[in-house]
């Protein structure tokens, strides 16, 4: 257990970051999971900048590196090119 305020304060943040960075991370699994769900190539050009664009903030705000959210932009925009 920890002795120091700061150290008790710091564990405190931790924990509050940790729980809001699950959050955003799930909701966007979610949002990629809904995406390649989509069959239709129109439906699916008005929602791959939405998705993108919460890829590119939890990019930013280091809940994803960077480089996932790279991966992900581009195989969803594959699929959603590939529709018919």
């Amino acid at each position: 257990m920890a002795n120091h305020k700061s150290s008790i304060k710091r564990i405190r943040q931790t924990e509050a970051k940790r729980l809001r960075n699950r959050y955003y991370a799930k909701t966007a699994r979610n949002a990629v999971r809904r995406f390649r769900a989509l069959t239709d190539k129109a439906e699916a050009q008005t929602a791959l900048p939405k998705v993108v664009q919460m890829l590119d903030k939890l990019a930013g705000k280091n809940v994803i590196s960077k480089n996932k959210a790279s991966n992900l932009k581009s195989k969803l925009a594959k699929y959603a090119n590939k529709l018919a």
